[in-house]
């Protein structure tokens, strides 16, 4: 059952049945491969149902097309992440390779850390990569990028909360 401020199913439909072959067809366009586009489409529409639009879309095909080059984007970023992943553990020794629960795990990790990472301002996003990444302390955080060490705290807490928040959800 829709709620108040969604599409109701009857309108998703309509929109499935006038628009699913063309917008197919787009992303086969695009991503080169009928069994991606395929799966691209259906998730569009899957996203589609859980939007929040309580009116008829004045340019659905806009608006599907927006979805579903956002999909695209996601699924570029996921694969560029596995691949990086992927990259670095070729370089361990075989003892030392996670299994593969463990690597569906990591990489379910850090797809979920790399969305809400980039929910956050660019330089929150930024100082938080430094002191992670580049083992860099906050006053040198501070000097790198121009501001004072209170700011980069500040940055680096708010993007510690995301990561706590990451850790302690639930699904």
């Amino acid at each position: 059952m829709p709620t108040s401020d969604t599409l109701p199913p009857s309108e998703v439909d309509l929109l499935y049945r006038t628009h699913h072959s063309w917008l197919n067809t787009w992303l086969q366009r695009r991503v080169g491969c009928h069994a991606h586009a395929a799966d691209l489409a259906q998730d569009t529409f899957v996203r589609l149902l859980k939007a929040r639009h309580a009116h008829p879309l004045k340019q659905p095909r806009a608006y599907l097309s927006s979805i579903a080059r956002g999909l695209m984007i996601d699924q570029f970023r996921r694969r560029a992440l596995e691949q990086a992943y992927l990259e670095s553990l070729a370089h361990l020794p075989a003892a030392h390779a996670p299994s593969e629960e463990q690597r569906w795990m990591i990489l379910d990790t850090l797809q979920r850390l790399d969305r809400l990472l980039m929910q956050l301002k660019p330089r929150v996003r930024q100082v938080f990569l430094h002191a992670q990444l580049d083992d860099m302390s906050c006053p040198k955080i501070a000097e790198q990028l121009g501001v004072s060490r209170a700011t980069v705290e500040r940055d680096l807490a708010k993007a510690m909360g995301v990561c706590y928040r990451l850790r302690h959800a639930r699904g």
